[in-house]
């Protein structure tokens, strides 16, 4: 079993290498990534242009918004290349016995 708030979002093996996927947790849209054998939470919304991450190519440990090339890393967040300039949230992820869970923020916290 997960550690406390954590909220199960797939199995395992739904996932794709370097393949984005959108899932909908707590009221929040993310993308799981599974590259570089991790599986990485981020906010499927870039923080430049209000566009879905999960569209995007996956390159390591980065995932590129498709509409103006921006890359963000998939460990913090953080934007690589203009235009974007604000990170996005990372959420901790758990997998265990064949599932996925992230640990998002209650509303009250966001």
């Amino acid at each position: 079993m997960p550690s406390d708030g954590y909220t199960y979002v797939c199995a395992f093996d739904v996932l794709e290498e370097d393949v984005p996927r959108r899932f909908e947790v707590e009221g929040v849209p993310l993308s799981l990534v599974l590259t570089e054998k991790q599986v990485f939470a981020i906010h499927d919304v870039c923080s430049h242009s209000a566009v879905s991450l999960s569209e995007g190519e996956v390159e390591r440990c980065t995932v590129e918004c498709w509409l103006h090339g921006s890359r963000f890393d998939l460990r913090t967040g953080h934007p690589l290349d203009p235009p974007a300039t604000r990170p996005v949230p990372v959420y901790p992820v758990q997998i265990e016995d064949g599932r996925v869970y992230a640990l998002v923020p209650p509303r009250s916290q966001r």
